[in-house]
């Protein structure tokens, strides 16, 4: 997979799309389209779609999940990871995290960052492809109800 490609206009529709099935409500962890875009605009944050078949998506098919990541010098930050509930449990997570990997060796990245709230099912993922619990942040995310969880910062060196 190429580097990050530049945004087309449904592709916001498609990451939305993604966003609003993959993301639990009683957490609060989906963005806004106005987030989303807003990080896109600002240069440095760039996204990754797959398809459900495992490739990009072509011209109006929908997407079965997205990355949005920011770049800052030699390091990566992995903002929103989703894959539609549909189409998990079948590689396209492991697809999407090794198209970044890859993408970002070949332009120099040194380190990849996450941030992810305790409890998420995806920490296994991300332990399977190098990523190791760097920090905690106790009581960082704030639910709808008003309860806490801590946030787990996780970090993938690569060599």
């Amino acid at each position: 997979m190429a580097g990050p490609v530049p945004m087309i206009h449904d592709d916001l529709d498609r990451i939305m799309a993604v966003m609003n099935t993959a993301f639990d409500p009683a957490f609060g962890e989906a963005w806004t389209r106005a987030q989303v875009e807003g990080a896109l605009l600002m240069g440095n944050c760039h996204y990754q779609l797959i398809a459900a078949d495992g490739n990009r998506p072509m011209d109006g098919e929908t997407a079965a999940g997205f990355a949005l990541l920011r770049t800052v010098l030699e390091e990566e930050e992995l903002l929103l990871f989703a894959i539609d509930p549909r189409w998990r449990r079948q590689g396209l997570g492991t697809k999407l995290l090794q198209w970044i990997d890859s993408d970002a060796r070949s332009r120099g990245i040194r380190r990849i960052l996450l941030e992810m709230r305790h409890g998420n099912s995806a920490e296994s993922l991300y332990k399977a492809h190098g990523f190791d619990r760097i920090g905690l942040r106790p009581n960082y995310y704030r639910l709808r109800d008003g309860a806490c969880i801590d946030a787990i910062t996780f970090c993938n060196i690569l060599a």
